[in-house]
C-alpha cells in the first residue's frame, strides 16, 4: 500500500521553502521534496530554462516544451529517489509538483486551450510517465504585490537575480488565475489557505498552524 502525496504550492516568493522546513519537525515520518531538483540533469535544463538561455518566442511552444523539462525532473526523482519510499508506504509532502506545471505554463496558451493543456499534463505525467497523482494540494495564497516584496528582500534589492517568471509581476497574476482554474478542474482537490492580512504576509507561525491542520487532517 503506497503513501499519501500532498502538496505545498503557490506562487514564487510565497514561502514555501520556509514552511515545508517547519513542517519537518511537524511531521518527521513523513519524505519531503522539492521540486525542482536543480542537482538533477534535469534540473540543469530548468536552469537553463529559467535564466532564459532555452528561447522560443513562441508561446505555445514554451508551454508545452518546458513542461516536458519539469516533468523528466519529476520522473527522474521519482524513480531514482522516493519510489521506494512512496510504495513502502510513507508519507509524502513536497513543495511543488506537477501542479506547478498547470500554474505557470498554461497561463502561456489562451484561456480556450487551458483545458486541452490540463488534460494532456496529467496524462503525460500521471499516465504516460507514471508520476503518482498527488492525494491533496495546498495552495499558500499571496497576493502578487506581497510576494513580489518578499523577493526583494531575498535578493537584496537586485532584481537581475530574480529568473524570468519572478520577474514579470504580470503574469505571475495570471498565474494565479491559472491555480483558481486548476483548481476547479482538477480531480485532485485543491485547498486554498489565505496567507496575508492587510496587505501584510501572516507571521510564519500562524500560516505554519494553517498549514499543520489540514496536513493533520489529510493524513488522517
Amino acid at each position: 500500500m503506497h503513501g499519501k502525496i500532498i502538496i505545498i504550492e503557490g506562487l514564487d516568493g510565497c514561502g514555501k521553502s520556509t514552511q515545508l522546513e517547519l513542517l519537518r519537525t511537524q511531521f518527521p515520518a513523513c519524505r519531503f521534496l522539492t521540486f525542482p531538483n536543480y542537482d538533477s540533469h534535469a534540473g540543469e535544463i530548468i536552469s537553463e530554462y529559467l535564466a532564459g538561455r532555452i528561447p522560443d518566442t513562441d508561446p505555445v511552444h514554451s508551454a508545452y516544451s518546458a513542461s516536458t523539462f519539469y516533468a523528466a525532473d519529476r520522473y527522474i526523482s521519482f524513480r531514482k529517489d522516493w519510489f521506494v519510499d512512496y510504495a513502502a508506504g510513507r508519507n509524502i509532502l513536497s513543495a511543488r509538483y506537477t501542479t506547478s506545471n498547470a500554474v505557470y505554463q498554461m497561463t502561456k496558451l489562451p484561456r480556450t486551450e487551458w483545458e486541452s493543456y490540463c488534460k494532456w499534463l496529467y496524462d503525460l505525467e500521471y499516465g504516460k510517465l507514471g508520476i503518482p497523482k498527488p492525494d491533496a494540494v495546498l495552495f499558500l495564497d499571496v497576493p502578487v504585490e506581497v510576494s513580489q516584496k518578499l523577493l526583494n528582500a531575498r535578493y537584496g534589492g537586485d532584481a537581475r537575480k530574480k529568473d524570468i517568471h519572478e520577474a514579470d509581476p504580470a503574469y505571475l497574476k495570471c498565474c494565479r488565475e491559472a491555480a483558481l482554474f486548476a483548481a476547479e478542474t482538477d480531480p485532485v482537490p485543491w485547498t486554498f489557505l489565505p496567507c496575508c492580512e492587510n496587505g501584510s504576509l501572516l507571521p510564519v507561525d500562524v500560516i505554519q498552524a494553517m498549514l499543520t491542520e489540514k496536513i493533520s487532517q489529510l493524513l488522517g
